[in-house]
């Protein structure tokens, strides 16, 4: 929706040519209720004369007439029937009495205002970038006179346009740290996966084998072995024979008949 041209006049033509009300003009053209009263007694917009809004296409007579009807309803703009061509950007334009302080205000958004891109302190300034970096470069052939001042007060730019860009080099420099702690953590995470796959597994403990000449019969053979007859008989173990009573005495002599 575009702004209604030339208020005053409008409002002139409107309480001239209409029967709205002040409280319908005045919210149509953006004044207050008694500047349209003082404009009907003829006390404010003295020798204005009045602005047809029909003949410029910002209002139709359907819409007066509905006001008119409903003095309750406001009236509203007509869209323009043809589109006005988009105004193009063009390089910022500084006065020449000021374009010698323009080192002094870029040395001042150096100082206070790091995060300013050259992009950006150009865009405020009305200067090229090869300025911008010879000044912070300190090789400006006027470097020695050089004082860093506020573009402010010089009046180079005004204060929305320094927050505005003050609010974008804060918005990229969230994107940035946003991004620097994805990649960080995408890093970190490789390095874990690396780490892990180049750690061999643990080795699986070898099972344990028991000698055979270690192993305990089982009970049942145990008990065979303990119930079955010796089938040798160990030399120590023979119980000796006692030897016959003549072979110790002696052959006794035998009896004769002359004895």
């Amino acid at each position: 929706m575009t702004d209604l041209l030339m208020p005053k006049a409008t409002a002139v033509w409107l309480v001239d040519s209409t029967a709205l009300t002040f409280e319908q003009i005045a919210a149509f053209c953006s004044l207050h209720d008694l500047e349209v009263q003082g404009i009907a007694d003829g006390e404010v917009a003295v020798g204005i004369r009045g602005l047809d809004p029909i003949s410029n296409g910002q209002l139709t007579r359907e819409e007066i007439v509905r006001c008119e009807g409903d003095k309750t309803s406001r009236l509203s703009l007509s869209s323009p029937s043809t589109k006005l061509p988009q105004r193009t950007r063009r390089a910022r334009y500084t006065p020449v009495s000021k374009r010698q302080d323009r080192p002094n205000a870029i040395a001042w958004l150096i100082k206070n205002y790091p995060e300013l891109n050259d992009a950006q302190i150009g865009k405020l300034l009305g200067t090229t970038k090869s300025t911008i970096t010879a000044v912070r470069e300190r090789t400006h052939w006027n470097t020695p006179n050089i004082s860093p001042q506020d573009p402010l007060l010089l009046g180079i730019c005004s204060e929305q346009e320094l927050l505005e860009e003050l609010r974008k080099a804060q918005r990229r420099q969230e994107r940035e740290a946003k991004k620097a702690a994805r990649e960080a953590a995408r890093k970190a995470a490789a390095k874990a996966e690396a780490a892990e796959a180049a750690t061999p597994p643990p080795a699986q403990p070898a099972p344990e084998t028991v000698p055979a000449t270690d192993t305990a019969p089982a009970p049942a053979e145990a008990a065979e072995v303990a119930s079955a007859p010796d089938s040798e008989t160990p030399a120590d173990a023979v119980t000796p024979i006692a030897p016959e009573a003549g072979s110790l005495i002696g052959d006794a002599p035998e009896k004769t008949g002359d004895s």
